[in-house]
């Protein structure tokens, strides 16, 4: 069992370190909805097909892959007099106002490769907001804090994503809200990302002092130490991290150069003959082949990258990696961290689509259950999870709400077969708040809250363990490289199965999407148990670091 908040948990600096989390938790959350649910209610409204929805959701690419550049980031110092995290964290939140400005003057319906491509350089800046955010918070927290941390972080999180993916519909329903356009949405977020770059300058704590190298309890973790002691020590280090930065970036464009010329051919040959006999039309079985391209390309892509980096002599990377890997279950970790929200993630991919089209829910009934009331019992089972883990611990936190998260897909497959109005309905009341308002009395449906409240209850319960276990896998002198690694797999099932589960929803219908989002969030459930011996040594806390 982990061990009691101290006494000097409830002291002043602790509340500061708290606090820091919990805005820098929102900070983080903010530009998450606008690359992903926002970003799919514009394409809907804009009458894109649900196919094409799904790929645009590849924009999120760069939260998978965000382990490449974050070694950058434990390297040097953007910005020296405000130290190696915050520098980072003002000049990243600065570039996303300047994205996200952008973005609204690029309208999907006109340009969509434009909007695209801007919308994957919002996914790049956000995942590196990521990187330093959760690196800072993993450097920052003491070991009896991160239970409260990542709940709070949580909190921050989904409180952002009530305003960009929750109140943004509201403000968008012509009818209901305001009547805002999604370039007038996209634009006031813009100016909330330059108020977060004030509070990261002016307002958050200093950090504990990294230790010189890692512990190194066995031969190969040694070897990463004595790595990472040449990469802080010789002059070329800082060279060879920049040249392997750029060899791993030239070696991805050449696997996406010579995937985007080879692998739709290829892919044809091996899917094209199974498609013909399935019956499907022929738009559909072209987003298949696509699929398969797709994969293709990242088979090819990621091992070219791994190469190179190891022949550029990409150190830190190679060195967090290293010391991350000599760790017992490493690898089996890994597994667990994709399939952990893999079901959750499934189900949620497409969710905004599935209500406004499929359900014919309205944009401020969307806003208001899913987004609105739906995310603050996230906060409230992210808050509940925090203090349960307390007296649960890490892997029977994980068991209980991981088994919660796969009974709540459930909920929309019965909402899918004709759980519609089957509960009543309750009459929200009109209000106005200001800076978001109902213009008249509106009916919600009460099978879609029941469904919306208990999926994010227990989303909001597993994130909170899930973020808690992440954190105690890091290594304090690679947290920005190690984190970004671990999260980046977490990402892997709300960015990848988009593509898949466009495709999937129009191919086999939703009750039966649904069906197959429940199953596959078991296998975590089975890797758990084989695993419980190394997930429960992880609940012991070191000694809490120095402060610098």
């Amino acid at each position: 069992m982990p061990p009691p908040l101290p006494r000097s948990g409830i002291t002043l600096a602790a509340l500061h370190r708290l606090a820091a989390v919990t805005l820098l938790g929102f900070a983080s959350g903010l530009p998450l909805a606008l690359t992903g649910q926002a970003m799919q209610a514009w394409l809907t409204v804009e009458g894109l097909d649900l196919a094409a929805i799904g790929f645009l959701s590849l924009v999120g690419l760069p939260y998978t892959f965000k382990f490449l550049w974050a070694p950058l980031m434990d390297r040097f110092e953007c910005v020296a007099a405000l130290g190696r995290r915050r520098g980072w964290l003002v000049l990243t939140q600065l570039v996303l106002a300047a994205l996200l400005l952008a973005l609204a003057a690029a309208p999907p319906k006109d340009s969509l490769r434009l909007f695209a491509l801007l919308a994957l350089a919002v996914a790049f800046a956000s995942a590196s907001q990521d990187v330093v955010v959760d690196a800072y918070r993993t450097d920052l927290l003491r070991p009896a804090e991160r239970g409260l941390g990542a709940s709070l972080g949580v909190m921050g999180y989904r409180l952002a994503m009530i305003l960009s993916g929750g109140v943004a519909l509201i403000w968008t329903d012509a009818r209901q809200g305001g009547g805002w356009s999604w370039p007038e949405v996209y634009r006031f977020m813009a100016g909330v990302m330059v108020a977060a770059a004030g509070v990261s300058l002016l307002l958050l704590p200093r950090l504990p002092r990294a230790p010189r190298s890692p512990r190194s309890p066995s031969t190969a973790q040694a070897a990463g130490a004595r790595a990472a002691s040449r990469a802080a020590g010789m002059p070329g280090s800082a060279r060879h991290d920049l040249l392997g930065f750029v060899a791993l970036l030239a070696a991805v464009a050449l696997g996406v150069v010579v995937s985007d010329r080879f692998a739709p051919g290829l892919a044809r040959l091996l899917v094209g003959p199974w498609l013909e006999g399935t019956g499907l039309p022929p738009p559909l079985r072209q987003r298949w082949v696509d699929l398969a391209a797709l994969l293709l390309g990242i088979g090819f892509t990621l091992p070219l990258a791994a190469w190179a980096a190891r022949r550029a002599r990409f150190e830190t990377l190679l060195a967090g990696l290293s010391n991350y890997f000599a760790m017992p279950g490493a690898v089996a970790f890994l597994f667990f961290i994709v399939l952990y929200k893999l079901g959750d993630a499934f189900a949620g991919s497409l969710m905004t689509p599935f209500l406004l089209t499929s359900m014919a829910y309205s944009s401020a009934e969307v806003g208001v259950v899913n987004k609105v009331v739906g995310l603050w019992l996230t906060i409230g089972g992210a808050l509940a999870g925090g203090a349960m883990m307390i007296k649960l611990g890490l892997w029977r936190s994980l068991v209980a709400f991981g088994a919660l998260q796969l009974l709540s897909n459930l909920g929309f497959w019965w909402l899918a077969v004709g759980g519609k109005g089957s509960l009543g309905a309750a009459v929200l009341p009109a209000f106005d708040w200001g800076f978001v308002k109902l213009a008249a009395a509106m009916p919600v449906d009460g099978a879609l809250l029941m469904v919306v409240a208990f999926e994010n209850i227990s989303g909001g319960m597993g994130t909170a363990a899930f973020v808690a276990f992440l954190m105690s896998l890091c290594n304090q002198r690679f947290t920005a490289t190690q984190y970004a690694l671990l999260s980046a797999f977490a990402s892997v099932g709300r960015v990848w199965v988009g593509p898949l589960a466009g495709v999937l929803a129009e191919s086999i219908g939703w009750p039966h999407f649904f069906l197959l989002s429940t199953l596959l969030a078991a296998p975590a459930l089975v890797m758990l148990w084989w695993q419980r011996a190394p997930m429960r040594a992880l609940e012991a806390a070191p000694a809490a670091p120095a402060v610098a």
